[in-house]
């Protein structure tokens, strides 16, 4: 497997505006005792966001701030309260609600950091049997010193292998990776 690991790079651009939105949700959850309540409506704050339909009119250019906030705030219903309503309408009139997403992803590193847990993504051309879900979620626990939490996910275009992504770390075990290097090696 080859081992590339990319220091906020997936997190670039937008990270420096969400950033300051992220750890003040955290400093505030951490002090309510409600932390995982927040990745729940940041969470689903990010699900409303990201719907093609929600995307489309939260970028009409006629849309004020306060009526996108608004819209946002309905979306969610009952599943947020008045402090995550709060947020949204500040996000709003900052002109922030796109960074939402980025938002929920910084505040749950936050999150995991603080509770000495990581969220790790696999990708794997197959469905892995629980065998190989410990194996892996251990050797994981190992080289980062923190429990593990896996997100396993199929995509069979990988053809072989997996590809996996916890923090900053990515190793790409794929066989299309493998393939790729083999390339690259042949034509240097």
């Amino acid at each position: 497997m080859s081992d590339s690991s990319t220091h906020d790079e997936t997190l670039s651009g937008d990270a420096a505006l969400a950033r300051p939105y992220a750890r003040a949700v955290f400093e505030l959850a951490r002090s309510q005792g409600s932390l995982a309540q927040w990745s729940d409506s940041l969470a689903l704050m990010a699900a409303v966001v990201r719907n093609d339909t929600m995307r489309a009119l939260l970028d009409n250019p006629r849309l004020t701030r306060n009526d996108a906030a608004d819209l946002l705030i309905r979306a969610c219903g009952t599943d947020i309260g008045d402090t995550e309503k709060n947020l949204v309408t500040m996000l709003a009139e900052n002109d922030r609600l796109s960074q939402v997403q980025m938002i929920a992803a910084l505040y749950n590193r936050l999150r995991d950091e603080a509770e000495g847990t990581v969220e790790a993504e696999v990708i794997s051309a197959l469905p892995l049997s629980e065998a190989q879900k410990t194996a892996i979620a251990n050797a994981l626990k190992a080289r980062l010193g923190r429990d593990v939490h896996l997100n396993c996910s199929v995509n069979e275009g990988l053809v072989g292998g997996a590809v996996i992504r916890a923090g900053d770390l990515v190793i790409d075990g794929s066989a299309v990776e493998h393939l790729r290097q083999l390339s690259s090696a042949l034509v240097h």
